[in-house]
């Protein structure tokens, strides 16, 4: 017991320092307001500093057409935060000796499928410099709508991606360069599921969701209706007008970006990460260390400066069409940002780092 306080003492040494003052909530608030009124932004913002809840506001409409308003209740797909939780999985299952992130993918997959799978690390998964070819070929949002996007249009369930994303020959030589690629975390999924011999999403729920409490977090399925999950809505610059999402099977995007949540629990996650619940504190510091691109292992990890100090972020935002999501962290302060919208009108990046530099200033 006394082991293992020890360890969570250093990992919330790695990633707090002194608290500082309070910030204005008044001063909070017109920042978070403005910039939403500006960017006429539909969703849930939330900033906690340790147990402090320093701002929660919900804006606009989670369902335009029976006009039901944003509430903290409310269920968003997140994209590309899944990966964060992937990400967790993957270092779990190294700390308790069941993979290693220096080990190739064949080891775990032998039936990989493609070039690379005795050279390809879990690690280089992990910060997106596998060499794996691009999963994601549509260049634009005008192509998508004019071509449709079709690896996303038809139900692909998980043993099926392999062969779709990882066929080919390598496009890189693994460790060589950054290239963000949803394929990296697809084959995570799948060691994660040979590994623990469960689901990614049965994996997902045993290790964290049910753990924490995270009662409003999930895998996405096409055939089952979430309650309080708000539908997505794209805006076009090209006609100026916030349109119905594409009909896409988002369960594709499986242990990439497959997850809805809300505010709430990504704030639960986020604590309990970061405060040595989830990973001690060498796995932390090991997903917290930047590598090509700032990025870490499932999230970007990088320095900024401000007022001539300088503030450790960790960030991971997630964007699937109008789905829109960043989980900002100000890893010295003890503080969470949280921004969830159903629609791409305003950029959340900005939007949280604004949010930021309102509590650093």
């Amino acid at each position: 017991m006394i082991a293992r306080l020890l360890a969570l003492g250093v990992a919330l040494s790695l990633v707090c320092g002194p608290l500082a003052a309070r910030p204005s909530a008044q001063d909070l608030g017109a920042v978070v307001e403005g910039f939403a009124k500006e960017h006429d932004f539909s969703g849930t913002v939330l900033v906690e500093q340790g147990p402090r809840r320093l701002y929660a506001r919900s804006f606009g409409l989670a369902d335009r057409a029976f006009g039901v308003p944003v509430s903290s209740a409310t269920r968003f797909r997140i994209g590309s935060i899944t990966k964060l939780f992937t990400a967790v999985l993957v270092l779990q299952l190294e700390e308790e000796g069941k993979l290693s992130l220096e080990a190739p993918v064949r080891q775990y997959l032998p039936d990989f499928p493609g070039e690379g799978g005795d050279a390809i690390t879990l690690g280089q998964l992990l910060n997106h410099t596998s060499g794996l070819a691009q999963y994601d070929d549509v260049g634009s949002y005008q192509e998508a709508f004019a071509r449709g996007v079709p690896k996303y249009q038809r139900p692909v369930p998980p043993a099926e991606l392999l062969a779709l994303c990882c066929s080919g020959k390598l496009a890189a030589r693994p460790g060589s360069r950054f290239d963000y690629n949803n394929a990296d975390y697809f084959v995570l999924g799948r060691i994660v599921e040979r590994v623990t011999g469960m689901s990614y999403e049965e994996a997902l729920a045993q290790r964290i969701l049910r753990p924490l409490g995270l009662r409003d977090t999930g895998m996405v399925h096409w055939s089952a209706i979430v309650d309080r999950l708000a539908p997505t809505y794209f805006y076009r610059d090209d006609s100026r007008t916030l349109i119905n999402d594409m009909p896409v099977y988002h369960e594709n995007w499986y242990a990439a970006a497959g997850l809805y949540s809300t505010g709430g629990d990504l704030l639960r996650f986020a604590q309990a990460l970061y405060g040595g619940r989830l990973l001690g504190p060498t796995a932390l510091r090991r997903m917290l260390t930047p590598g090509l691109d700032d990025y870490g292992y499932g999230l970007w990890s990088y320095t900024i400066e401000r007022g001539g100090r300088k503030y450790r972020v960790a960030k991971r935002p997630g964007s699937v069409m109008g789905a829109n999501g960043v989980l900002y962290r100000l890893l010295d302060r003890d503080t969470t940002i949280v921004i969830l919208a159903n629609t791409n009108r305003a950029d959340l990046d900005v939007f949280a780092q604004k949010v930021a530099d309102a509590l650093v200033k």
